[in-house]
């Protein structure tokens, strides 16, 4: 069975920010993370949940295996994808 990938609010405007290419690219990463969203993640070491990178790119996800569904919390550039 397939995950449901849900994105914050701010994830829409993170994507909008991206040149067209950039954004392609992260879609299609979203799409793969349907099938096994751990494939190519790496997980956190100083805050729960998984980074997955595309390019200069890091998405950054949770992942709720019960309700089968990832939670996109940010999509940004891996200078400024771990500053809170």
């Amino acid at each position: 069975m397939r995950y449901r990938i849900i994105a914050m609010p701010r994830v829409g405007r993170d994507l909008r920010r991206l040149a067209p290419s950039t954004k392609r690219r992260i879609e299609d990463a979203l799409e793969e993370m349907r099938a096994n969203p751990r494939a190519k993640a790496v997980k956190l070491a100083h805050a729960e949940g998984y980074r997955r990178r595309v390019g200069d790119y890091r998405i950054i996800f949770l992942i709720d295996d019960r309700a089968r569904r990832v939670l996109i919390a940010r999509v940004k550039h891996r200078r400024d994808a771990y500053r809170r």
